[in-house]
């Protein structure tokens, strides 16, 4: 039984000189898609799973913390069930069964991901509920990328954003270090939830399930015990058209030779939508996966 940091795969920081070129911006890419699991989310299930005495763990997932978690109680000999919208990319349904792990799939037109996992909970009295991103074991999971993000001198932190575990990690991990990055969340234009919480200095949830390409960003809204963190550590949030992340799928593509999902191009999707505004600062891009559909991707590459 690994503690969490002898479990994890340091980040991969990638520079492009063409896509620095391409942008004139000092960008360094600090990669997840190498991550086990293809993902972050790796860092937050592995870290619930060890320290939940629980044998059973429940959750609700999009794909990559299904993964995550699927596979973390894998090699710590737990049970994991995931709620997922019928809507997941293939290849994270897939993955989470390849885990050993149950997967429920619902409609979210009809039932809420939230109102499942009750129904299931109900059932499963003795499984621990795990949110995705609203859990205080998630955000100490993923404060250990905020670790190695620390020191390394860079100005600007982009974070993408959707439940906000990522974020509110990255900003416990670059604060205990004394890291004095700004930190930015990069946002889905059409679940931009985040964005009009940060404006409005409380939570806002969406009214429903967005429905960008960024499936790891499609939540309602964020964690109420990750919002402290985020309203307080974070400078501000770029909303990133869909447009924009497809673009930057292809960029880094093109110019990195590095497969992102959707999720994980929000950040430089957000340069995209503001070229100018980190001009002349050395800039840190967080992917935060690489789990893209396959049929998904290559419609995006065009």
């Amino acid at each position: 039984m690994l503690p969490l940091k002898e479990a994890i795969r340091p980040t991969t920081f990638v520079v492009s000189s063409k896509l620095r070129d391409h942008l004139g911006l000092d960008i360094t890419i600090a990669t997840e898609t190498f991550q086990h699991t293809g993902s972050f989310k790796f860092r937050a299930g592995y870290n619930l799973a060890l320290n939940v005495p629980n044998e059973e763990i429940l959750t609700a997932s999009s794909g990559n913390f299904g993964q995550a978690l699927a596979y973390a109680c894998k090699l710590l000999g737990k049970r994991c069930t995931v709620v997922m919208p019928e809507t997941s990319a293939q290849v994270k349904i897939d993955a989470v069964r390849g885990f050993g792990a149950a997967v429920d799939l619902i409609d979210t037109r009809k039932v809420g991901r939230n109102e499942r996992v009750a129904e299931l909970a109900a059932q499963m009295p003795d499984a621990y509920h795990a949110s995705a991103y609203d859990d205080e074991w998630v955000i100490a999971g993923n404060s250990t990328l905020g670790d190695e993000l620390a020191g390394r001198g860079f100005d600007v932190v982009l974070v993408p954003v959707g439940g906000g575990g990522l974020i509110s990690g990255v900003v416990t991990g670059l604060c205990r270090n004394g890291d004095k990055a700004e930190v930015y969340g990069a946002e889905p234009l059409l679940g931009n939830d985040a964005a009009r919480s940060f404006r409005e200095g409380r939570l806002i949830p969406n009214e429903t399930e967005p429905t960008t390409i960024a499936d790891g960003a499609r939540t309602i809204s964020l964690g109420k015990l990750n919002w402290p963190i985020i309203r307080d550590g974070v400078k501000d949030f770029i909303e990133v058209s869909d447009e924009k992340i497809a673009d930057a799928v292809r960029l880094y593509y093109g110019l990195a030779n590095l497969k992102s999902e959707p999720t994980g191009a929000l950040t430089l999707g957000a340069l995209l939508e503001q070229p100018k505004r980190f001009a002349g600062r050395k800039i840190c891009l967080v992917v935060s996966g690489g789990n893209v559909d396959p049929a998904v991707y290559c419609s995006l590459l065009g």
